[in-house]
């Protein structure tokens, strides 16, 4: 039988592209005042940045509770007797927690393994966009769990942000707390080290961050997997997308909009590339 591969809604892989592959996403929540939201299922991420950008209330997030990924494995094991797991890092949010205690609540005789990716957005999901293509191959569980694993340290978010109060007032600053409140018209760009937001430089000008963007890519000596993502500039992902087509090859770019409860901490006007280094 096919392993089946489950993740998140921080992964943002498209719904398109999560059918392709046969990967169950399962969301996370986005709360306004007394609204409450599933990510990518109830909102669109149009209406979400608009909310964000100008009413006053400041939305919050929750992880899917155990019995939403129990569900899931319950409907997977009916198919398959292996389910491999990645998700968000653990230390943004409790989804690890909750995937992992859906074992023994879904009673499934299915094995079901739980991978902590250290990262989010489309660096989880280039994570996850590989295993689903072993799977597909045929690749057994454990072989496809630590082919993860070991991309995981060769796996990289660059993220430009236009502001980190956004970050600030979540809680998800992680090692860019220094950044906060010293930067005046300066872009701050940042990554992810050790399952936190950690940062890497300021640039003051777009132009500036997209050179960054398309020379960090250019850098690299291999590239397994690419993908570029915005929040609310598509113009923006569109450029660096046809500029790093001379390097790449443009049809294997993997395109995304940053999630709502990504968007929750990282706010508009986000532009970032993800990728797995090659061997």
């Amino acid at each position: 039988m096919t392993v089946k591969i489950v993740t998140d809604s921080t992964s943002d892989i498209t719904r398109a592209l999560a059918e392709e592959l046969g990967v169950a996403v399962v969301p996370l929540t986005v709360i306004f005042g007394h609204e409450t939201f599933l990510d990518r299922v109830d909102m669109t991420t149009d209406e979400f940045y608009r909310r964000l950008t100008r009413q006053e209330i400041y939305p919050t997030t929750t992880q899917p509770s155990p019995g939403a990924f129990a569900e899931v494995y319950k409907k997977l094991a009916a198919e398959t007797n292996e389910i491999l797991v990645i998700v968000i890092s653990g230390k943004l949010s409790g989804t690890y927690q909750s995937a992992a205690s859906a074992r023994d609540i879904a009673g499934v005789k299915a094995r079901i393994e739980v991978i902590d990716s250290t990262k989010t957005a489309m660096a989880l999901g280039l994570l996850v966009i590989a295993a689903a293509k072993m799977a597909r191959e045929g690749a057994p569980l454990k072989e496809i769990a630590s082919a993860v694993r070991q991309r995981i340290p060769n796996t990289h978010p660059i993220m430009a942000f236009d502001t980190l109060k956004y970050l600030a007032k979540g809680g998800r600053i992680g090692k860019a707390q220094g950044l906060v409140g010293s930067l005046l018209r300066v872009r701050p760009v940042l990554t992810m080290r050790d399952g936190e937001v950690a940062p890497l430089t300021r640039l003051r000008s777009l132009a500036a961050t997209m050179d960054y963007l398309y020379n960090t890519v250019a850098s690299l000596k291999s590239i397994e997997e690419l993908a570029v993502e915005h929040a609310t500039t598509p113009d923006d992902a569109d450029a660096l997308v046809e500029r790093l087509g001379k390097i790449y090859p443009r049809e294997r770019i993997y395109r995304s909009t940053v999630s709502p409860v990504l968007g929750t901490y990282m706010g508009p006007n986000v532009l970032s590339v993800s990728y797995i280094e090659g061997k």
